[in-house]
């Protein structure tokens, strides 16, 4: 298997990352990475629990020099955290939060000095130099939730994920020389945050913003402190939220969306607001990120440098390129031609009620993309109870609106036999950091709206 470098910065000079409005060289990087490496603890794997994004490449790059792996959960809640020590009983935390809770032997990242990085910048004693990592290196497991609620592992190859990044710099144009500031809303432990936002710098020679980017005032800050061009990495959930404040919007060059489907009209506002293209990213946890697509200006996706789909038995099936192993996919999908094709929705969210047939995505959609709503969902109970027509519900956030004037706009987008009972108004829905809404946090609920009206969940 061949060699591919840790980063590909061509000089110790070329900048890394920004890091409170100041560059971090490539340079530095590496020292930085040299001496965490020499403080690691024994244990093979490490769940790097770092909130500043500049720490977590360091973190990720010291543990691929030391060969160790990576653990991605979905979560870090108590029942998962006992999970990956049962996964991995040598497993420990390194985390730069002094609040840390997670119930791991821990290491604190350790307060990396200048002198420590002095001589990494090239000399005629040691001149600049990049580890060099074998492709069949395992890089890292993330995971996924199962059906018995058991963590289900996917396992990470090196030579596989800078395939994949290399691929995706290329089809978004990042791969031009320029130093690309690269802005995330999404954590680095999401396979989304870890492709587009770290392991895309590392090998596009492009330069990560450390700070977290969450709030719209944060992410419009972190805009304006770096230079151009600059990139932004997000969900529909949190652009939604920027446009929808007002705020003055500092212009970048190219955003990134990716977790949840985009409307072409909200991908025209974001577009107009932010001057800037578009494009969406597809992908799972499974295959990584397979296909591109700018949502204002067709539906159909363009699919990565050597990955192909094939149908079987009404199953879309990955493979080829960076997916190492053929992946079915979890989505209904049709194939345009050899390298595109249109998406239809998750075979989850299908739903089939009076005979009508309908997704939970394309629902979604109409309702968010109703003026008043800043946000809002369908939730699909798992059972129709004695009811002869299974009914939907939807909560929604949208303080400006009354149920009677919702429901009116709803009629003149879907169906009748979609239209959900109960609406229920929420002040904000409980998605998690990559802006999405797991099926449990919904249920909780309808599960709470139940009980304050005196029904069967």
């Amino acid at each position: 298997m061949p060699l591919f470098p840790l980063i590909t910065h061509q000089c110790a000079e070329r900048v890394f990352a920004w890091r409170d409005g100041k560059p971090v060289t490539a340079g530095r990087f590496l020292a930085d990475v040299a001496a965490l490496c020499s403080r690691l603890p024994a244990g093979g794997h490490m769940l790097n629990a770092c909130g500043d994004r500049y720490r977590f490449a360091v973190g990720l790059g010291a543990a691929l020099v030391s060969k160790k792996i990576s653990l991605l959960p979905s979560t870090q809640t108590p029942e998962m955290i006992r999970q990956m020590a049962q996964f991995a009983p040598d497993v420990f935390c390194l985390t730069d939060s002094a609040d840390c809770t997670v119930d791991l032997p821990r290491m604190q990242f350790p307060a990396l000095t200048e002198s420590e990085a002095a001589d990494a910048h090239g000399s005629a004693e040691r001149p600049y130099a990049v580890p060099r990592i074998d492709g069949a290196q395992l890089v890292a497991y993330v995971f996924t939730s199962g059906s018995t609620g058991v963590p289900v592992p996917h396992p990470k190859t090196w030579g596989a994920l800078v395939a994949n990044v290399r691929a995706e710099a290329q089809l978004c144009r990042l791969d031009d020389g320029r130093s690309h500031a690269v802005i995330g809303t999404v954590p680095p432990q999401h396979m989304y945050g870890f492709e587009s936002t770290v392991l895309i710098v590392m090998q596009s020679a492009n330069a990560l913003f450390s700070g977290q980017s969450f709030y719209p005032a944060d992410i419009c800050n972190a805009i304006a402190s770096v230079p151009r061009p600059c990139t932004l990495v997000s969900t529909p959930v949190h652009m939604k939220s920027v446009i929808g404040t007002g705020l003055d919007l500092p212009p970048v060059d190219l955003i990134l969306s990716a977790t949840a489907p985009l409307s072409a009209t909200l991908a025209a506002e974001l577009e107009a607001r932010f001057a800037a293209p578009l494009l969406e990213i597809y992908g799972s946890t499974e295959t990584g990120q397979i296909a591109v697509r700018n949502s204002v200006r067709t539906q159909e996706w363009q699919l990565f440098a050597g990955v192909t789909l094939s149908q079987r038995d009404g199953v879309a099936w990955a493979a080829g390129g960076h997916v190492e192993r053929p992946v079915p996919m979890q989505d209904v999908i049709e194939s345009v031609d050899e390298r595109h094709f249109l998406l239809h929705g998750r075979m989850a969210d299908m739903i089939n009620i009076a005979g009508k047939r309908n997704s939970l995505a394309y629902l979604n959609l109409q309702l968010t993309a109703i003026d008043g709503v800043a946000d809002g969902a369908f939730y699909m109970p798992d059972e129709a109870g004695d009811e002869d027509v299974t009914r939907l519900a939807a909560f929604v956030v949208a303080p400006g609106l009354t149920s009677s004037a919702l429901m009116a706009q709803l009629r003149l987008r879907i169906d009748a036999v979609f239209l959900p009972r109960p609406l229920v108004f929420v002040d904000a829905l409980p998605r998690n950091a990559t802006g999405k809404l797991p099926r449990e946090a919904l249920a909780a609920l309808v599960r709470a709206h139940a009980a304050v009206n005196g029904k069967a969940a």
